[in-house]
């Protein structure tokens, strides 16, 4: 961690992080203990178009794909059980990124593909003007998602249909209808208005629902027959109960912005020279986050650009990671969150009442755990191989700092690691073979047992009277 650039000034505890480095070697570094943890993952790659860029846009085809698919599979592994993965993208790769991600993730993860309108005037010099770009939408589970995902807010619009023309104490109302297409003999009633004029499902359809509960919303006073108590039978909707609006696959730049509104965007916080050429706007995000989590949820971008999305988690009250290998990293996303953590009033501020406060952590991404001949590198801690033992031999994370050779018990098996003097011998080596003496220093367990050391002393019947598994390293682990 860099202490300098990072903000915890309002908030010891703070959880948010920014990571500087290669986002492949970060993500990797991150699940071992963030698997299954992140709620929303929203990333912007390089397009693999003619802009030119800190990513070296516009790579060969196959390339590209490929340096895109190891960080999927990560982040797949990263996602919860109700999270959710948003990629943008445009009609140059669009196909062949869905096809990938098809594979990845499997197709029947594959959601929705969004059609954001980035751009609002015209320009002639185009032959057919390109006023659009995607967004690929993947769940873990799509029952799970749709009851974890949060509608969106009546807009004017739809607020402007509630009324209250009979004084209905519960307030403002909508009338919607009471049919629905099909035939089910249930829901084929005749309904009495006031009036008396009878009225039955005209063909082709039925009532949305059997007489039973459309008579206990008669008496409750949930249905309408019009002004003059002869129109056909319709429902009250209160606005009160309104849930608010399902999200469509067609997000117009009214609603969620335009790429001259991010671009003003960025230019307020860092002036007109600046290196993004296509930043996406506060309002997009802030849709994707609000469709996709809750307050506290963790958010993670592992193309980070000029720290839009940490900008707008930040202020929309939810965990995030945001990893960025350029320079930028330092020279935008940090004076960037420090102006949000400042209460800066740009982009969705004030829409979401964002007064400032919070703050996050800096890091720069270090070395990996093993080298180039698969060694484990010297400098590497006790803890950070735990974590990455733990995560290897159970596929969860570590919830919890490695200070014992005992890491924890997983289904029954208590998984251990001898390595860098963890029982008290410094010495190389040290404590880190499993030997009669090592074996008395160990934490208990009267179960099976799985042990990660450099080599092992004990005989295979003794290692089977005490159900251990031994497992050397770096050898068993760094495949993982």
């Amino acid at each position: 961690e860099n202490t300098e650039l990072s903000n915890t000034a309002a908030d010891l505890d703070t959880q948010n992080m920014l990571i500087h480095g290669d986002n492949l070697l970060a993500l990797k570094a991150l699940e071992s203990k963030f698997a299954g943890q992140a709620k929303c993952i929203y990333i912007d790659p390089p397009y693999n178009a003619n802009a030119a860029n800190i990513y070296e846009d516009n790579i060969e085809h196959s390339l590209w794909l490929n340096l895109i698919r190891p960080r999927l599979q990560i982040m797949w592994r990263l996602l919860g059980d109700t999270g959710s993965i948003w990629i943008s993208i445009d009609d140059n790769e669009r196909d062949y990124l869905k096809v990938l991600c098809d594979e990845v993730f499997g197709r029947s993860s594959f959601l929705a593909s969004i059609v954001w309108q980035k751009r609002y005037s015209r320009e002639n010099r185009e032959a057919i003007g390109d006023s659009h770009e995607y967004i690929l939408v993947y769940v873990k589970d799509k029952d799970a998602f749709k009851k974890a995902r949060n509608y969106l807010p009546l807009a004017e619009k739809q607020l402007k249909a509630y009324k209250n023309p009979d004084n209905d104490p519960r307030g403002a109302w909508q009338s919607v209808s009471l049919l629905a297409q099909g035939y089910r003999p249930n829901q084929m009633y005749e309904i009495v208005a006031p009036n008396g004029k009878v009225h039955t499902p005209p063909p082709g359809n039925c009532w949305k629902v059997v007489e039973p509960e459309f008579k206990k919303a008669l008496v409750d006073g949930r249905v309408t027959f019009g002004s003059d108590g002869n129109g056909v039978p319709r429902r009250k909707q209160f606005l009160s109960e309104a849930k608010g609006i399902v999200p469509w696959t067609w997000w117009p730049q009214d609603e969620v912005g335009h790429t001259g509104e991010s671009k003003d965007e960025v230019n307020a916080l860092f002036g007109s020279d600046i290196s993004f050429d296509t930043p996406k706007p506060e309002r997009l995000i802030e849709r994707i986050i609000h469709i996709a989590s809750n307050p506290g949820d963790l958010v993670l971008d592992s193309f980070l650009g000029s720290g839009t999305t940490a900008a707008v988690a930040h202020k929309m009250g939810r965990r995030y990671i945001g990893i960025e290998m350029g320079e930028h990293a330092v020279t935008h996303c940090v004076p960037r969150l420090q102006k949000v953590v400042d209460g800066e009033q740009g982009g969705i501020s004030q829409a979401v009442n964002w007064q400032g406060g919070g703050g996050f952590r800096f890091y720069k991404l270090g070395e990996s755990i093993f080298d180039e001949d698969g060694a484990i590198r010297e400098q590497i801690t006790f803890a950070q191989l735990a974590a990455h033992v733990w995560f290897c031999e159970t596929g969860e994370p570590l919830s919890v700092r490695a200070d014992s050779p005992l890491l924890g018990v997983h289904e029954g098996t208590a998984c251990y690691l001898l390595y860098n003097g963890i029982l008290g011998d410094k010495k190389p080596q040290g404590g880190n073979v499993l030997t009669r003496r090592v074996l008395g220093s160990l934490p208990p367990w009267d179960g099976p047992k799985v042990l990660y050391g450099e080599r092992n002393m004990l005989s295979p019947q003794r290692m089977k009277e005490l159900d251990m598994v031994f497992k050397q390293t770096p050898y068993d682990i760094k495949g993982r």
